[in-house]
């Protein structure tokens, strides 16, 4: 990989870094099939398209009592991964809970109170790779808000694997399902004989997840829409290019689609990425999905006239991993806004906080951190306002609320309020 400048880069390779899209629109007409067939017939269609799309013949859709089992069979020392994350996870997410107010404003008692919802639906990839760590992530956070029962659906396989069906245990889900894709989306948005139809569906996954969370959204509540995995690096000549070559590198090792970049105020700085780049690549297991994440046109190194050139870069990328190693990293944290999760230094991997920190990493992409945050406990609460009005508070509002009410033509309004004081 060679470096390029920002100052260079023609309209259509800006529109590549900065107009990234999930890639659903192309897959939405079979995922609108296979969405409709699972609301149709319930397992039957789940069992057809396991065996369509995952060469399994899937026996129990049910596999929770497997789940339980596996969190007895896998290595201790995964176990206790497993729950240091758990634990970490929790104790950030127990931070973030909101408590129930009331204040008195004049006589108006007004306030506020949070309750979870009942149900939700976690998806949890599978596939190319195990992702226990997705499961932690939505799993735990939705438990530390209340929700009752928690449903994790995640795709089958001959033999599941243990690691993913372990944390789903320990993590606290209720259900475990075998079923992946749109299908399993489809799942736990409507029900089928055997999967308990939820009241919200979360988790990441590949195009064809996040268009079946966009079809059945409306039905079903969904956390956000969520393209492939993605970070920027804003570095200085103070980084250790190595260290950012392996954030990228990691990030790239999700999915042949993913985004990475760096950007850099020094151009020797940026070379030194690359040449580290390319000597990591060789090393690494999954070297031809990397390579192909890396050639990408919403993929690259480059180097800025300046860093506040980076910083307004960085700010348009909008990503859901933004990793700043720079000697006034916090400074320059201070002058970006859009980003799904920070990491600050050059000891804060990315991977840190994909497993292990406490931090959620189910975060928006596609640029869409410019308008929301990624999932947390917020997601999964409804937020009620409670008011209660004695005579006088009611009185002093009565010519407010009465005018406004015949300002829109409202009459029976002006009347709930004249009929309290009937009697003057």
């Amino acid at each position: 990989m060679d470096p390029e400048a920002l100052a260079d880069l023609g309209p259509a390779r800006r529109r590549a870094l900065f107009e990234r899209d999930a890639g659903i629109d192309a897959v939405r007409g079979d995922v609108r099939d296979i969405v409709s067939r699972v609301r149709e017939e319930g397992d039957a269609a789940l069992r057809q398209f396991a065996s369509e799309f995952d060469d399994v013949e899937v026996g129990n859709i049910d596999v929770t009592d497997e789940a339980e089992r596996a969190a007895d069979d896998i290595d201790d020392d995964v176990r206790e991964a497993i729950e240091t994350a758990v634990e970490n996870v929790r104790a950030f997410h127990e931070a973030q809970m909101p408590e129930d107010w009331t204040e008195e404003f004049d006589g108006r008692e007004l306030g506020r109170r949070f309750r979870p919802v009942e149900r939700v639906g976690a998806y949890v990839p599978g596939g190319a790779a195990a992702y226990p760590s997705s499961v932690v992530m939505t799993v735990v956070p939705a438990k530390v808000a209340g929700v009752d029962q928690v449903a994790v659906a995640t795709p089958p396989a001959e033999e599941m694997n243990p690691v993913t069906l372990a944390a789903a245990h320990i993590a606290g889900a209720d259900r475990v399902y075998a079923a992946g894709g749109a299908q399993a989306v489809a799942a736990l948005a409507y029900g089928t004989e055997t999967v308990d139809r939820t009241q919200l569906v979360v988790g990441p996954g590949n195009k064809w997840v996040t268009a079946a969370k966009a079809e059945v959204r409306g039905d079903v509540e969904i956390d956000f829409l969520a393209g492939p995995s993605e970070i920027c690096v804003v570095a200085d000549e103070t980084c250790e290019p190595s260290f950012v070559a392996a954030d990228l590198l990691a990030q790239a090792e999700h999915d042949p689609n993913a985004s990475v970049v760096a950007v850099t105020d020094d151009e020797a700085t940026a070379s030194e990425i690359c040449a580290a780049l390319d000597a990591g690549l060789v090393e690494r297991e999954r070297a031809d999905v990397i390579e192909e994440a890396l050639s990408s046109d919403a993929s690259g190194v480059f180097h800025a006239r300046s860093m506040s050139e980076a910083v307004l870069f960085a700010e348009e990328y909008a990503a859901e991993h933004l990793s700043i190693q720079a000697e006034d990293d916090e400074e320059i944290l201070g002058r970006i806004d859009n980003a799904g999760s920070v990491f600050l230094g050059p000891y804060t991997p990315v991977a840190a906080g994909d497993y292990a920190t406490g931090t959620n990493h189910v975060l928006p992409t596609n640029a869409t951190a410019k308008v929301q945050g990624g999932l947390s406990v917020d997601t999964f609460l409804r937020a009620s306002t409670v008011q209660r009005l004695d005579e006088d508070a009611l009185s002093d509002l009565r010519d407010t609320v009465t005018t406004l009410a015949d300002a829109e033509g409202l009459e029976a309004h002006e009347y709930s309020v004249d009929a309290r004081f009937s009697g003057e």
